[in-house]
């Protein structure tokens, strides 16, 4: 496969899953200990990707839980923070500037903080309360979030599956390599119909709106230059419709959770209008291991393996390297 280091995947990805010890642990001491509300902090991808947690969390429990952006949670605040709050962040290199001064901010508001990061010594590892080390770049965090959330959601009676859930995601390194692998003939394919595109429209709902805001945003965007418009599933037909003509290039991210028929409804149309639309359904792929009624939950994790596969395709035949940068990191801002 192009650009995959399949023992270095699976030892990153197996890095995260091992951590189950470790967060069981602490979610076990922190509803003991009790508090009132979980923070999940980010920018840019890692809020993103904290989406998922928020919506199943406001699916299933009555624990008031909000995903914040670090820089904006910082200048407007939220009366619910406080002493009886968690904040959880994530960064892979544990720099990132707006979450360092959002632990900054949370801890002067007396919140208990939590960091999931791959590097010990990193300013995010050292200022939150207690941080959780995966290997060096592992990413994405899906799996720790999802032991967290699930371990949570068990003690507060509030998830019946967690511990089976938990014992299926020990096999998901080997399954997601899987996934990779029969992701690759498709992802090429794209890459070459599509190495002239300017322009993508994207779209998804449930737990994989996140994915889609991260996809356009921090991938196509970010690291390709290419411009996006996402769209919620559920708003697609409330305006962005109207930018769909036949040689318009739309990208479907389609999942297994209760919202997949809001997503159904927009391809049906786009392929009404356009000639060019592509679905990225996480029905395709077998995920041997793990059992139905979970398959809707690794839904982002499932589509990160595969377009992982397009970023590194569209790098090839567009000949732009996914670590070249304008402005990010760069620039003074």
């Amino acid at each position: 496969m192009l650009g995959f280091n399949e023992p270095e995947f699976l030892s990153q990805t197996a890095s995260a899953v091992a951590l189950r010890p470790q967060i069981e642990e602490l979610v076990d001491r922190l509803v003991d200990e009790g508090f009132d509300n979980l923070f999940l902090v980010g920018a840019g991808g890692t809020y993103a990707q904290m989406w998922p947690y928020e919506h199943l969390a406001r699916r299933a429990s009555s624990l008031p839980v909000r995903s914040a952006i670090a820089a904006e949670l910082i200048v407007s605040g939220d009366v619910t923070l406080g002493e009886r709050s968690v904040v959880i962040f994530t960064s892979v290199s544990g720099t990132t500037d707006d979450s360092i001064r959002a632990i900054e901010y949370c801890k002067a508001r007396g919140a208990y903080t939590v960091g999931f990061t791959g590097y010990a010594d990193s300013p995010i590892a050292k200022s939150v309360d207690v941080a959780l080390i995966s290997e060096p770049k592992t990413w994405p965090f899906d799996m720790q979030m999802l032991l967290f959330m699930g371990r949570l959601l068990a003690r507060r009676g509030e998830f019946d599956g967690y511990e089976k859930l938990a014992d299926e995601l020990a096999g998901i390194p080997g399954v997601l390599v899987e996934v990779a692998k029969q992701a690759e003939p498709v992802a090429a394919a794209f890459a070459e119909a599509h190495k002239d595109s300017d322009y993508h429209f994207l779209v998804g709902g449930g737990n994989l709106w996140g994915f889609t805001y991260l996809y356009s945003m921090c991938i196509l965007e970010e690291m390709q230059w290419l411009r996006t418009t996402r769209v919620h599933s559920a708003e697609f037909f409330h305006g962005s419709l109207e930018l769909i003509e036949k040689d318009t290039s739309v990208i479907i991210f389609q999942g297994e959770d209760e919202t997949r028929p809001l997503t159904d409804r927009v391809e049906a149309f786009a392929k009404r209008v356009s000639e060019d639309v592509t679905v990225f359904d996480t029905r395709d792929y077998p995920l041997e291991g793990i059992s139905p009624e979970f398959r809707g939950l690794l839904a982002p994790l499932v589509l990160d393996t595969v377009l992982s596969r397009v970023s590194k395709h569209l790098e090839r035949v567009r000949d732009h390297s996914l670590d070249l940068r304008r402005y990010y990191r760069v620039m003074e801002y």
